[in-house]
């Protein structure tokens, strides 16, 4: 039959009262005692890191050179990043309503680019509901320079196309129509504003973007509504003001 028998260990670098004794006569040689290593943040442990310094801002890493005691190695490395954030391509930022024709329209629209969500406003210049609609986009175009505004002749783009589906807005995202409204019924009619037409967009999606990318639907709802409660304040005072007058 098998001889089973437990062995118990003690804790490395502990000694038993036995063995103790056999030190002090000098039968054994004394155990050494495990180094115990200090312990470090995780953060300062890394500090002096690529993994520490990746992902910085160019003011994050000016300041982090007071922190890192190689200066040779901080120095290069912020050379390097820095120029990673200047070749990094920026955001397509427009900012203006820009007239196309028909030879234009699938590089500036089909075409525009990934995620870009682009607006087109199909018009004739002799309808003045064309022409609110353009100062309404004008005003939304210089508020959110990430989304592309073009406007193009209406019979430039669709040939025949009637004049009562004037004016009419075509909402593009990745080279398809998200959304086609025509007249000026859906914005509020002969009352159309800026801040009401971005309220009819704000339905389909996050259209209106302040950098492309960059701009969550809810807050681009919050500053719609913002302008609206500003713009109808200042009318009622100007209203009070000129039934002062009167």
């Amino acid at each position: 039959m098998a001889d089973y028998h437990t062995v118990y260990k003690d804790v490395e670098g502990t000694t038993t009262e036995w063995e103790d004794l056999q030190v002090k006569h000098g039968n054994l040689a004394p155990k050494e005692k495990p180094k115990k290593e200090a312990w470090v943040p995780a953060d300062e442990a890394r500090k002096g890191t690529t993994e520490w310094l990746d992902g910085k801002t160019e003011e994050e890493l000016e300041e982090a050179e007071d922190e890192v005691d190689d200066d040779r190695f901080m120095e290069d490395y912020r050379q390097k990043r820095l120029a990673e954030l200047r070749n990094k391509p920026a955001a397509p930022r427009y900012g203006a309503v820009k007239h196309i024709t028909g030879a234009d329209y699938i590089r500036e629209v089909s075409q525009a680019g990934q995620d870009v969500w682009v607006l087109v406003h199909l018009y004739k210049d002799h309808l003045s509901s064309c022409q609110l609609m353009a100062d309404c986009l004008e005003d939304l175009a210089s508020k959110y320079p990430g989304t592309k505004f073009v406007k193009i002749i209406s019979t430039d783009c669709i040939p025949n196309y009637p004049d009562s589906n004037l004016p009419t807005l075509l909402v593009y995202l990745n080279g398809a129509v998200k959304k086609n409204i025509t007249g000026l019924a859906p914005f509020g009619g002969k009352h159309t504003t800026p801040e009401g037409v971005a309220y009819a967009l704000l339905q389909v999606g996050p259209v209106l973007q302040e950098a492309q990318g960059g701009t969550t639907q809810e807050a681009v709802a919050e500053q719609v509504q913002r302008r609206y409660l500003e713009k109808l304040i200042a009318q009622r005072e100007m209203e009070h003001k000129k039934g002062d007058t009167d």
